[in-house]
């Protein structure tokens, strides 16, 4: 098991480039499987969980073109269905959150898909209700298959239906669509997520010949299509590296400049870290990030104590709340960071008490954080990085800490991270993979 060696402390300076969408990747990456026509997808982030589905789609026999890092050919038209039902399969896809994904596309276009015990995270309870109970809207069956543990999805074909989905799930959202493109008839897609990475797979699958109203709103309608055809696509740039830059520079009060952010679509992101008294322009499609001895959270209009909670697109992304937290305990005032939709997220802030963080936390979900305004620097400590997020809130804490850090565990990061390590050395950070 590998780990970060962090000297703290160093002012960073420099340009960096946010990577390709990980959350986008792994939808539109299982999307190939709804053609037999070759796409060509680029800006591909070059991190653990997207390389692994990568393999995936080989093992299954998807023709995999790579022509480098960060651009790919994929060519579904000789699909191993028979591996689905393999041990292989179930070890694989069981790494991997995102392989949930796959069941969508295979269903709509190979009539049967097998969903392994989902792996990623510990972040509490991520349940598959909002898939299971859509794709027997549309007419599959489902059963758990005790000799294979997984679930079995079948249906000789797929009829458009009205749904209205108990929560806005963004993969829900993503395999039903996915789905009801090759169904028969029209689905409509009630409270469905609407999140940029929902429009881009959206919009690459009306290139690929779908039929799809409503992008970007709560309320799609799907006409089914016999066949989809092959197309180019591009991802967008990683909100969640967007953030984590802003809340790296504010921590480690630096100078930065990141390249090609996405600002049409990070939505409520930059209003967030404005409230958190981060001073940053935006230039075109950059922001820029200037050296800040201090930042200062402001409150409410009648006076109340700032709350950071997470909300369905557009509101903020849950994602980032791990970031936000760890950047309250070098502000002037107190914060109530809220994390409604994971009850174990909150779970690393003993770390940041370990280092000197002045933290109450309320209960699974809610943290109070008293920011002294660097009156006490955090200090180095040794840790270990219990998922993706927290990972690189608790990197970004030990770069701005006096002392060395040590984070363990750290092929959770590079799961959701590019060379990160590289990267910020190149920004001037005293880093080391051991």
């Amino acid at each position: 098991m590998t780990s970060f060696i962090v000297h703290g402390g160093n002012k960073l300076a420099g340009t960096i480039i946010p990577q390709g969408a990980k959350n986008e990747a792994l939808q539109i990456i299982c999307a190939v499987l709804l053609t037999k026509e070759p796409i060509t997808i680029h800006n591909i982030p070059d991190i653990l969980d997207v390389n692994l589905l990568i393999e995936l789609m080989g093992d299954m026999g998807v023709k995999v073109n790579r022509i480098d890092r960060h651009t790919c050919v994929f060519t579904a038209d000789n699909v191993d269905t028979s591996y689905f039902t393999t041990e292989a399969f179930r070890l694989k896809g069981g790494r991997l959150r995102g392989s949930v994904l796959l069941a969508g596309p295979m269903l709509a276009r190979f009539k049967t898909a097998y969903i392994p015990k989902p792996g990623g995270d510990k972040i509490g309870r991520r349940r598959l209700d909002t898939h299971i109970i859509s794709f027997e809207k549309l007419g599959a069956k489902y059963e758990y298959d005790n000799v294979l543990s997984c679930i079995k999805l079948s249906a000789p074909q797929l009829k458009g239906a009205y749904m209205l989905l108990d929560e806005p799930s963004v993969t829900g959202t993503a395999n039903i669509v996915m789905a009801a493109v090759l169904a028969e008839g029209t689905t409509t897609i009630y409270n469905a997520a609407c999140e940029p990475y929902i429009q881009q797979l959206c919009n690459m699958l009306s290139r690929m010949g779908a039929k799809i109203n409503g992008i970007g709103s709560n309320l799609l309608v799907i006409e089914g299509v016999d066949k989809l055809g092959g197309t180019e696509h591009t991802m967008l740039p990683d909100m969640i590296e967007v953030g984590s830059f802003i809340g790296l520079a504010a921590m480690t009060q630096s100078e930065l400049t990141i390249k090609g952010a996405g600002i049409h679509q990070l939505g409520m992101i930059p209003e967030k870290f404005a409230q958190m008294g981060i001073q940053f322009k935006i230039n075109g499609d950059d922001i820029y990030v200037p050296a800040q001895d201090s930042y200062e959270v402001t409150t409410f209009l009648d006076g109340g104590i700032l709350t950071i909670y997470d909300h369905p697109w557009p509101g903020f992304t849950p994602d980032l709340i791990s970031i936000m937290l760890v950047i309250a305990t070098q502000a002037k005032g107190s914060v109530l960071i809220h994390q409604k939709m994971f009850e174990s997220r909150l779970f690393f802030v003993d770390k940041l008490i370990d280092m000197g963080a002045q933290i109450i936390l309320c209960d699974p979900h809610r943290a109070t954080v008293i920011g002294l305004g660097r009156k006490y620097p955090l200090r180095g400590i040794t840790m270990s990085s219990p998922d993706i997020r927290a990972g690189q809130a608790l990197l970004i804490a030990a770069l701005s800490a006096e002392g060395k850090s040590t984070i363990q565990n750290i092929e959770q990061i590079d799961r959701g991270y590019q060379h990160i390590d590289a990267r910020l050395r190149a920004l001037g950070a005293d880093i080391v993979r051991k």
